[in-house]
């Protein structure tokens, strides 16, 4: 990227700033979080955000808007807003709507922590002219991050064949975005979330060799399959726990995805205890994303049973 356009995009980024400060809502009413939750992450390592996708049904299925979502999450009693790009795509730009969003956060006590993105382009294609279009894609999303106060987007990493080619073209896009970003105080953080980005070795390939300190993974606990086959089965998997240990050190962000549980509220298919020991001992503490992915309860029941299995196994680890 020129350093001619780098300017304007920082420059357009500082002016969201300085519209942020003018629409703040630091003199509107926070609501205290429900009763039952108050004070019982106080003894944890971490904090709990709420991922935006765990409401994924009833936000396709219009049984939710949006703008509901900080209210949501302080349901439960979280704290923090992991948002999905999908779910308002076409408002980046929209400083009233973005407004709207922080005073929903402000007034119902939430942190705005992030943004996911998806379907702006693959930041792994070796067609130069395509991943560059893809990273300026992201620039708006950059600018939206900055504007909420959120302090990272999750990129993906697709579009890649060859392994090692990937490997340069993730690297060259995700140095230029990050770079970029820097003018917004955001994190470019990249997800394992399928082909080449769930393959923890190939991460470490990638961010070993990534020059700028504000680009990092967001390790998933779930996300580690590598191929699926047309009907969706995974055919090629890796091992979740290698993978979480691969990509810790780079974390600035943590999904605790979950899909059925047992009758004693444990997640079927992934040992939290053991995830949430290697996410204490990699040193970090922020927020770790509730991402309930299920299709046998109810959301909100597989939201409130992801919750109290990371309080268990957090005060567990305290």
């Amino acid at each position: 990227m020129k350093r001619r356009d780098f300017v304007v995009k920082t420059a357009s980024a500082g002016a969201a700033l300085s519209l942020m400060g003018l629409y703040g809502c630091k003199n509107s009413e926070k609501k205290e979080k429900p009763s039952d939750q108050v004070a019982k992450e106080d003894t944890l390592f971490f904090k709990i955000s709420l991922a935006q996708w765990s409401l994924h049904r009833a936000l396709f299925g219009n049984k939710m808007d949006h703008l509901d979502f900080a209210a949501k999450s302080r349901s439960f009693g979280l704290d923090g807003l992991e948002y999905v790009n999908g779910f308002f795509k076409d408002k980046a730009k929209e400083m009233s709507y973005l407004k709207e969003m922080n005073l929903r956060a402000d007034s119902e006590g939430q942190q705005n922590v992030l943004i996911m993105i998806d379907g702006e382009g693959m930041l792994a294609n070796v067609d130069n002219k395509e991943r560059l279009k893809a990273i300026e894609n992201h620039y708006k999303w950059v600018e939206a991050a900055h504007f909420l106060g959120c302090h990272a987007i999750r990129v993906n990493l697709a579009g890649g064949v060859d392994k090692n080619e990937a490997v340069k073209a993730s690297i060259d896009s995700l140095n230029k975005l990050s770079e970029f970003a820097k003018g917004s105080n955001i994190n470019v953080l990249v997800e394992n979330h399928g082909g080449f980005s769930s393959n923890g070795q190939w991460m470490v390939d990638v961010f070993s060799q990534i020059e700028n300190k504000n680009c990092g993974t967001l390790p998933d606990f779930g996300n580690f399959c590598i191929e699926k086959n047309k009907d969706g089965g995974c055919v090629e998997a890796y091992d979740r726990y290698q993978g979480m240990k691969e990509l810790l050190p780079y974390a600035k962000a943590v999904s605790a995805k979950s899909y059925n549980f047992n009758e004693k509220g444990e997640d079927t298919v992934i040992d939290y205890l053991k995830m949430m020991e290697m996410v204490k001992k990699s040193g970090y503490t922020g927020f770790v994303g509730v991402e309930y992915e299920g299709n046998i309860l109810p959301e909100e029941k597989g939201i409130e049973l992801t919750r109290d299995l990371l309080m268990r196994v957090g005060k567990q680890l305290a």
